[in-house]
């Protein structure tokens, strides 16, 4: 066979369709596309996001169903960004069949994308959110009567170094150079003063110091001790499935027992709109959760808590006697056969709708700015991890890193068990030893285009 070599060409006028590059899609998206489309997505975003579009004029803008597919790639793929989730686009053929577009449509910019997202209103988005619970619900995966809660902390799209005082709009930079010059240090460089910062006890609080740009960040100390400007993401997970029924977003210095009430009655909510079988009747939370006020509330709207209780010594009632007996309730309950299960599985599913939102779908560190920006995007990841508890319960995985660790076993499994019969093929007569090793063969020799 004769080497190839490059040559500059003029890129043709006319090209045959039968000529165009194909490729047999994605297993995952095309049985998604296959769920998505059996239960009528694109009509029911079309006629929710049709009061966003002008009626006949104008440029054609994005399609609502495109829109939300490419969020949910957003998930899928661990794309934070839009930036990267319009490159992702672009460059894959089974993730153009995912979205419904041909060779011959250009795949949407980023900016495309922002513009969109900026133009369908939150209720929208939420609305999404809730149509994949009422699947959840047709499929038998989502019954709401047990929600356990709780919260994690996402870095904001801004910089402490950029944060300016409430009283004057002095920054962070000039108020330490002041600090610095009346303690003696006559024109501090960028080093001294980070040294006089690091000595400093009291530092910056939200009451004095807020950023020009995101006034929704909040200062905060994240779990690897740092301090950055972040934003607060708060789950109500259903412990039967572990289907995320309730997703908000807060400023980082709300504490929990501030935001649990509004929590609670969001989750009631939505599954009221979803039609789940069972109302929310128990509740399950850490020892942030644990106050009187929170017992006393909970009480009120007729939720059973299995909330842990921290050490605060000898308790005194006369501030609060109602809440005396509810608190003892409580910890009843916690004592409990039950209340041990309950809470290893808030463990479980809580933690696990963290780590497959913010970890693997690469929202940890958020590129947008508002609480209202982040909260889209939230809703439709929380979809989307949803939508893959279908998937599991359908195929037996529920995203694409699921499906390639499968093959990947079988792989395994079939290179090994060719590799116990190639001696025995190789003493029949009139056979001869396999000429490629059986070891060299990958998860992309079975099932064709693969994600990388």
């Amino acid at each position: 066979m004769a080497m190839g070599t490059r040559q500059d060409e003029q890129p043709l006028l006319w090209i045959a369709t039968s000529d165009l590059p194909t490729a047999p899609g994605h297993p995952f998206y095309a049985r998604l596309n296959t769920v998505l489309d059996a239960a009528g997505f694109d009509a029911f975003v079309e006629a929710e996001c049709r009061r966003f579009y002008a009626a006949v004029m104008g440029r054609p803008g994005l399609a609502p169903g495109r829109y939300f597919r490419l969020l949910l790639l957003g998930y899928f793929e661990g794309l934070g960004s839009e930036r990267g989730i319009a490159w992702r686009a672009a460059d894959s053929l089974a993730i153009r069949r995912f979205l419904h577009l041909g060779l011959e449509d250009g795949t949407p910019d980023h900016s495309t994308i922002s513009r969109t997202r900026r133009l369908i209103d939150i209720e929208t988005h939420r609305a999404v959110f809730t149509w994949v619970q009422t699947q959840l619900v047709a499929h038998g995966l989502l019954r709401g009567q047990t929600v356990a809660v709780d919260a994690t902390t996402l870095e904001a799209n801004a910089a402490m170094r950029s944060i300016v005082r409430r009283d004057t709009g002095e920054t962070y930079q000039a108020y330490l150079t002041q600090l610095a010059e009346a303690s003696g240090i006559t024109t501090p460089t960028r080093e001294a003063l980070a040294r006089f910062d690091r000595r400093r006890k009291k530092k910056s609080s939200n009451q004095e110091w807020t950023h020009p740009v995101d006034p929704d960040a909040k200062i905060t100390k994240m779990k690897n001790g740092r301090t950055h400007l972040a934003h607060k993401a708060e789950h109500a997970v259903d412990v039967d499935s572990g289907a995320v029924v309730s997703v908000r977003v807060d400023g980082a210095d709300v504490g929990d027992t501030t935001t649990v009430i509004e929590t609670v009655v969001d989750a009631t909510e939505q599954l009221e709109r979803a039609g789940a079988p069972h109302r929310l009747e128990e509740l399950i939370a850490d020892k942030g959760y644990h106050s009187n006020r929170t017992l006393i509330d909970l009480h009120a709207l007729d939720v059973r808590p299995y909330i842990a209780e921290p050490d605060r010594g000898r308790r005194q009632w006369r501030d609060l006697p109602e809440a005396k007996a509810l608190v003892y309730a409580n910890r009843r309950r916690l004592h409990g056969a039950r209340g041990g299960r309950l809470r290893r599985q808030r463990a479980e599913y809580v933690e696990r709708s963290f780590a497959h939102l913010y970890e693997t779908g690469a929202m940890r560190r958020t590129h947008l700015r508002g609480h209202q920006n982040i909260l889209k995007r939230l809703l439709v990841h929380a979809g989307a991890f949803n939508l893959g508890l279908i998937l599991r319960q359908l195929t037996g995985w529920g995203t694409p890193r699921g499906l390639r660790s499968r093959l990947g076993a079988l792989t395994r499994l079939i290179t090994r068990y060719l590799g116990l019969l190639a001696p025995r093929w190789a003493d029949l007569p009139g056979t001869t030893p396999l000429s490629v090793p059986v070891s060299t063969y990958t998860t992309d020799d079975l099932g064709g285009a693969l994600p990388a």
